[in-house]
């Protein structure tokens, strides 16, 4: 499920574009789009900071009165929103000034759906890659999503499991290092050491015999032969294609 924004005040370019956005659907089975609309880039924002709406995509208009699409596209991004920007507009005079918000294109209307569709293909995909980058974790008895990136490391505690993140924070799992193993699998930068860690390889600063620096500054002492698997691991991640 992809949740998408249309931003334009002409409720006939709205219209074109859901139904473009409909034919995408019809041609792509699986693909399901929440499409909401606004008539102003205000509205949307508003929703945005009021509501806690996150959009995966955005297409915005530009020519806009009072506040423009290119305004609001700065606006949501000092906001934290990275949604997949698509600017849909009359002019080519903002081309540039697209790529300071990170906008995946910029289409001069009128819009076509030969024109769209491949776009959408690609903003899509880049959605579908990031989100293959986060964890679903129960933390703190609500589910939260947990970026690969931001896991230093585990350690096991009995049955539960201290997350080190990036930002210094600490999160407990109720789980066991086992299942959390399993989780991360697929993920060639997380390795298990010993029965009580697991590292992520992509922070991981120096290693020796005795222990692992991680670039926080945290230290983990290896236990007893697990020195020699690790540092194979650690070059295989950083000359073998990792």
């Amino acid at each position: 499920m992809y949740v998408i924004a249309l931003c334009d005040d002409e409720r006939k370019e709205l219209d074109k574009t859901e139904r473009m956005l409909a034919a995408y659907q019809k041609e792509h089975s699986g693909c399901v789009f929440v499409v909401r609309r606004f008539e102003s880039a205000s509205g949307l924002l508003e929703a945005v900071k009021e509501e806690g709406y996150t959009p995966d995509l955005l297409l915005l208009d530009i020519y806009m009165p009072y506040r423009t699409g290119m305004f609001a596209a700065r606006q949501l991004r000092e906001m934290g929103n990275e949604g997949r920007i698509i600017f849909l507009t009359t002019s080519k005079e903002h081309a540039l000034d697209a790529f300071g918000v990170g906008a995946t294109q910029y289409l001069v209307k009128p819009v076509t759906e030969k024109e769209l569709f491949p776009v959408l293909e690609k903003s899509l995909g880049e959605i579908d890659n990031k989100r293959s980058r986060y964890l679903l974790l129960r933390i703190d008895g609500k589910i939260q999503r947990v970026a690969l990136e931001q896991i230093l490391a585990c350690e096991a505690q009995g049955k539960r499991q201290c997350l080190h993140l990036a930002d210094g924070s600490q999160a407990i799992l109720r789980m066991t290092i086992a299942e959390l193993s399993k989780m991360l699998a697929e993920y060639e930068e997380f390795v298990k050491v010993g029965a009580s860690y697991i590292i992520n390889l992509a922070h991981v600063d120096s290693l020796n015999c005795q222990e692992v620096s991680l670039d926080s500054g945290k230290s983990i002492y290896l236990p007893r032969g697990a020195y020699a698997s690790l540092r194979e691991r650690y070059f295989h991640y950083y000359c073998g294609g990792g």
